[in-house]
């Protein structure tokens, strides 16, 4: 998606992958390299935050970050486009005030999801294995915090969102919530796109659920990331159009924007 908008832009940019084992060296490297921009990944969204020098205000408030900006002196200022992704993703499809929505997971995706649906006065219950976390989180948000069960009751909530690492490929292919939890009138999103197709999407596109797949928060996260590194508007087109190449599957298809139904 960069690549491809990059190159549509005309622009000197590169983004390329970097397998990080030493954090703290890492943004050392980036300062002394002059390296623009650095997306942030699972499981450093949290542990990046004390080696920063800045952080922008909704980052700051989510206390996770996943896109990190140099000035080009070295000031690194952090930033959250995860929110920005996901609730985009969800709005095409249905919008979210006053919704009744079980947000699955407390950690560093979690945290941005239940921030951005704060802003939208949306219903929000939290569930996560660690009942603390969901605590924490729910009384920064406004929100419900509930055990990790509270998914078999999915078929209580307007929209429900998978913000854990379950049904990804490399962890854990099980889907976080029953299949039977799942009906039509619901909008179903994981953000999960390694596989596109997760058990949880799967599940939700026979149930008749409307279904949001990874791939929608990825691209919309992307496009805010490549604005702050580029400093230009995305060619979003573009960069979805390069996306479907990749994540190619039946959920792919249709125009840029259209809502994702099953």
């Amino acid at each position: 998606m960069h690549e491809a908008g990059y190159r549509a832009l005309g622009l000197a940019f590169a983004y390329v992958p970097f397998e990080v084992r030493d954090l703290p060296g890492a943004l050392a490297g980036m300062r002394a390299l002059g390296i623009r921009g650095f997306g942030v990944s699972h499981p450093f969204k949290q542990d990046v935050i004390p080696l920063l020098d800045e952080l922008e205000g909704v980052a700051g408030r989510i206390a996770a970050v996943n896109t990190i900006v140099n000035d080009g002196r070295g000031h690194l200022v952090g930033h959250n486009t995860d929110w920005v992704g996901a609730l985009r993703a969800l709005e095409e499809t249905r919008p979210l005030g006053g919704a009744r929505v079980l947000l699955i997971g407390a950690g560093g995706a979690g945290r941005a999801i239940a921030f951005g649906l704060s802003e939208r006065a949306a219903r929000t219950t939290i569930a996560n294995r660690d009942l603390g976390k969901a605590h924490a989180l729910a009384a920064e948000t406004g929100a419900v915090a509930a055990a990790f069960d509270e998914t078999t009751r999915a078929a209580e909530y307007d929209v429900v969102v998978n913000a854990t690492t379950l049904g990804q490929s490399d962890v854990d292919s099980v889907s976080p919530v029953p299949a039977e939890a799942l009906h039509r009138g619901q909008v179903v999103m994981d953000i999960v796109y390694k596989p596109v197709r997760t058990a949880l999407v799967e599940a939700a596109t026979v149930r008749g659920a409307s279904v949001v797949h990874g791939g929608r928060m990825l691209l919309y996260q992307a496009a805010a990331q490549f604005e702050l590194y580029t400093g230009r508007p995305a060619p979003l087109e573009v960069m979805d159009e390069a996306l479907r190449r990749t994540l190619a599957g039946p959920l792919l298809a249709g125009p840029l924007g259209e809502a994702k139904r099953a």
